[in-house]
């Protein structure tokens, strides 16, 4: 089994012929391009209010062109030298310039929503897809022409012929309002091809080189060719991305670094590691792709404009190149070839050929078509087969082929010169027939029409510009100048057969609504309103470059489930959550980054949160404004405030647990008006004439600085210090100044994340843990019977306290419910204190009473704050501790805890060991599963025990006060 053999990619071996361009000027090329440019400019603007496609007819002109320099004997003198010279280009040196500007102008363009929706259709018709074309054109030229040619080179031209460019279709769909996921698919799939075709191709062409190959090497060569490539693409996308970290403000850098990576990307992919460029250059733009959310609104805007300009201009140059090479290799053909007519029906023959081979690669595919993504239906799927335009990679491509030929042995020059010329020829019908008919097969399917909801929705908007030219002529007719308002109405074409009685949505009472369609265009149009007042909050720098992205992929979401309700928040609480590695994080990375980990989690959930709910008071305030009392705007609205709810309660969940992140947010967002407040001023007064030119730049300067520093290092968020939380709290505050420092000395603080578990029931105990910030709850009743209602505990809490004091093991589950900030305090630090004396033990106990009573009696508890149990244990409790074989009475009026010892219930006989609550009757009144909760039955007031081993007992008093 034959293994890969190094060689030169096949686009080095052009070696262009001779032309008598080789005496002329070669500036005359500039010219050429001069005058395509033009031409691409004066058809732009003929064609702009028109459906025929530029490109198509940018390619005929071309060809016109070629055909007046090669097969006329009209020259056409400097131009005629420049067309030559272009003609006569190296296909590497063809390939290399336009694909990095027209494959990431195309990636970068696409929605990263759409793509992820659409990838699985694009990679089966750009993967497997690819393979099944070449092989089914391949046969077709095998079995049908009369060539002579191997199967090598018969598969050869189906690789080529495999290479799909639907630009003209797309910039149809785009302008005629088809679907999006459409032009995703199509556009999607073609740059997909084309990578995939140009991998297919290389093997083939040193197949027919002489190179053998293996099926092992085969499938290396292809996941070299393929994955290889996306994996070159990511990186260099995401070290650009990591570069752009340092750049702030400065859309010229922006510009001039993707257009810089693009080309280093594609060299590196294609000339050195013997990748697909193209593919590399699909994986660089949709990195890129998913980073332009980050931009502010200008930014953004200008990006658009920059790639969008630079790729009319390649594509304008490339097909008026093309149609050049195309007339060029249809007068060489009479080289060899002298019934130039049998050659010319070749031509139709592959074009049927090329739209079979599309229908039946779309036809096996189909079933999975309809099922990924947003699916496809067959008229979708026939616009898919209807678009496989052939382009200038094909052409390209068989340009190189043409180069290499001459050797009778592998490739012989009429063989080199066939498949330029059946290339050339299927990409001139395919652009003629299929790119010129794409509207009419639109319309021929209903796809460009409106739907009934939107033609409502433009009768809506008609009658909006109706009242406002209304309201501006009585504004006009109260002022001195007279006008003619039937002249002036006579350009207001645009309002004219405006139904007075339009109205939007078609419903006006609370008991009528909309079908399901029209309530997802409502939804659609509110999602729409957020989508831009997130933008807003981007731009008044109250949202950050790291949640923005999250809250317009929330809007993407939502719009998809449009049919079943506002589902924005879904998305976003799925976000907000921390991702199930945390926890294993937590342990094995430095404290430092842990914590700056999850407190960079948090903040950008507050901003997102922030953001929902502004986002969605403006546009609930925007849909009333258009539709007033409206019972389906009403469904909407209450969609969007109870949505807005539970926002709220997030918000309020850190506030409570982590408050110092909030501050450090609102911080920041006030330092970021105050700074654009300020450069806003400084603008006005630089609009005034009040400071000369070099004073503004200086200060703005100075601003920009400031917004850069904000943007680099915002205000940290900062937690109380070890030593001053233990010094705080009302335990250790009693202490003396050298025992809290051997407490902290031997304490350390860790930064938990939600669900993680301090310590498991029936686990020995080696520590006890104070929390310092956020809450934890016990996941498990210690008892014989179930509390169904698990105790929560705040700030201030010190669990394991008891344990350590009775010496058993933990009691229970400890977990995290929020971020936690704990301080973990080692196990012989507590006992050291307890041999401190001076009255240090019942501090202890009376402490640990805090969190039995929580954790036995949760509902009774759970309404009060930590600072208001603690509270009643020091005003309302009495500990007292009996000798072994006493006899105690406790009131049913009062709550007794049993915190150490043992008793037996006189009148049952049972035996209660701690920790327990002893019967009350206030109890049973206030919790209806008390009686399952409490150790022992006695009737009337007072309860009878024994004591069989010293028993510590709290009794707390006036509960219900």
């Amino acid at each position: 089994m034959a293994s890969v053999e190094e060689g030169p990619l096949p686009y080095n071996l052009w070696e262009g012929e001779k032309s008598s361009s080789s005496n002329s000027n070669p500036t005359d090329a500039v010219i050429f391009a001069g005058i395509s440019l033009l031409i691409g400019v004066s058809c732009r603007t003929l064609l702009r209010r028109t459906f025929i496609p530029y490109t198509v007819v940018l390619l005929i002109i071309g060809t016109a062109l070629g055909s007046l320099e090669f097969g006329s004997n009209y020259p056409l003198g400097k131009l005629g030298n420049g067309i030559r010279i272009c003609a006569d280009i190296d296909a590497d040196l063809l390939l290399a310039v336009f694909l990095p500007i027209l494959i990431f102008e195309g990636a970068f363009s696409m929605e990263v929503h759409q793509i992820k929706k659409c990838m699985a259709q694009m990679l089966l018709l750009a993967g497997p897809g690819v393979l099944i074309s070449t092989v089914l054109i391949g046969a077709a030229v095998k079995l049908a022409f009369p060539y002579d040619w191997n199967w090598k080179t018969s598969l050869l031209l189906g690789a080529i012929l495999s290479a799909t460019d639907p630009v003209a279709v797309v910039a149809l769909l785009k302008d005629l309002g088809a679907s999006k996921k459409l032009s995703t698919i199509v556009e999607g799939e073609s740059m997909m091809n084309d990578g995939a075709a140009i991998v297919v191709y290389q093997l083939f062409y040193r197949m027919v080189l002489g190179k053998s190959f293996g099926w092992v090497a085969v499938l290396e060569y292809l996941a070299q060719g393929s994955l290889g490539a996306v994996i070159i693409g990511l990186v260099f996308g995401m070290a650009s991305l990591f570069w752009l970290r340092f750049v702030y403000n400065d859309t010229l850098i922006d510009f001039s670094l993707a257009l810089t990576v693009s080309y280093i990307a594609y060299y590196t992919a294609q000339e050195q590691a013997e990748a697909s460029g193209i593919l590399t250059l699909v994986a660089l733009g949709m990195v890129f792709a998913m980073s332009k959310d980050t931009h502010t609104a200008g930014g953004k805007q200008s990006l658009h404009e920059f790639w969008e300009m630079i790729a009319y201009i390649a594509n304008t140059l490339i097909f008026i190149l093309s149609g050049v090479i195309i007339a060029q290799s249809i007068f060489s053909i009479r080289n060899f070839d002298d019934n130039t007519g049998r050659s010319w029906g070749y031509i139709f023959l592959i074009y049927i050929i090329l739209q079979v081979s599309r229908a039946i690669v779309v036809f096996v595919f189909y079933p999975a078509l309809r099922y990924f993504g947003y699916g496809l239906n067959w008229k979708e799927a026939t616009i898919v087969i209807w678009s496989g335009l052939r382009g200038a990679v094909g052409l390209a491509l068989s340009l190189s082929v043409k180069s290499a030929s001459g050797d009778p042995k592998y490739l012989s020059a009429e063989t080199g010169a066939m498949f330029v010329f059946l290339t050339g020829g299927s990409v001139l019908l395919t652009l003629i027939i299929n790119g010129s008919t794409a509207q009419l097969l639109l319309s021929l399917f209903g796809m460009d029409a409106l739907s009934k909801s939107e033609e409502t929705m433009v009768n809506y908007a008609k009658h909006q510009l109706l009242r406002k030219a209304e309201e501006f002529s009585r504004i006009c007719s109260g002022r001195d100048n007279p006008f003619d308002w039937i002249t002036v109405g006579g350009y207001a074409t645009c309002i004219k057969d405006v139904c007075e009685d339009t109205i939007w949505p078609p419903c006006t009472t609370n008991n009528s609504y909309l079908d399901i369609d029209d309530m997802k265009t409502m939804r659609v149009c509110f999602l729409k309103a957020t989508r831009e007042a997130y933008w807003s909050t981007f731009n008044e720098g109250r949202t950050t470059e790291s949640t923005i992205s999250v809250l317009m992929e929330s809007v993407d979401e939502a719009i998809d489930l449009a049919t079943q309700g506002l589902h924005d928040w879904n998305y976003i609480s799925t976000r907000l959550k921390f991702p199930g590695y945390c926890k294993f994080f937590t342990n094995v990375c430095p404290p430092r980054l842990t914590r700056w980990f999850v407190l960079k989690k948090l903040q950008d959930s507050c901003h997102i949160c922030s953001a929902f709910i502004h986002a969605h008071r403006i546009a609930r305030q925007l849909l009333l404004d258009y539709t007033g009392d409206n019972g389906n705007a009403a469904i909407v609205i209450a969609e969007s405030e109870a949505e807005e709810l539970e926002a709220r309660k997030f918000l309020e969940s850190v506030k409570n647990s982590m408050p110092e992140i909030l501050h450090q947010a609102e911080s920041r967002e006030v330092t970021f008006s105050m700074l654009k407040c300020l450069d806003e001023c400084l603008n006005d007064m630089e609009k005034e004439g009040i400071l000369t030119e070099k004073v503004v730049l200086h200060i703005h300067d100075l601003l920009q600085n400031d917004l850069e520093k904000l943007s680099r290092s915002p205000p940290s968020v900062r937690f109380p210090k070890l030593g001053d939380v233990i010094s705080i709290h009302p335990l250790f505050l009693n202490l003396s100044p050298a025992i809290r420092y051997d407490l902290e000395r031997s304490s350390k603080v860790i930064l938990k994340t939600p669900g993680c578990t301090l310590y498991t029931k029936g686990s020995k105990l080696t520590s006890v843990w104070l929390i310092g910030n956020g809450s934890v709850t016990s996941k498990r009743s210690p008892f014989p019977f179930h509390c169904p209602v698990d105790s929560t505990y705040a700030r201030g809490s010190i669990l394991g306290l008891y344990e350590a004091l009775v010496g058993k093991p933990y009691l229970c589950d400890m977990v995290t419910n929020s971020v936690a900030l704990c301080i973990k305090i080692k196990l012989e630090s507590i006992i050291s204190l307890l041999a401190q004396g001076n009255g240090v033990e019942e501090l202890l106990w009376k402490e640990c009473t805090i969190a039995v009573a929580k954790l036995l009696a949760p509902d009774m508890f759970k309404k009060f704050s930590m600072q208001e149990v603690r509270g009643i244990v020091d005003e309302r409790s009495v500990m007292n501790t009996f000798s072994s074989q006493e006899i105690i009475e406790t009131s049913h009026h009062s709550i007794n805890f049993l915190l150490s010892g043992c008793l037996r219930d006189q009148t049952t006989e049972q035996l209660i060991e701690c920790p327990a609550i002893l019967p009350c009757s206030i109890l049973n009144e206030s919790v209806p599963y008390a009686r399952a909760n409490v150790m022992g039955e006695s009737s009337g007031s007072y309860s009878k025990y024994k004591v069989v081993k010293e028993a510590r007992i709290v009794r707390v008093d006036n509960i219900s006060a």
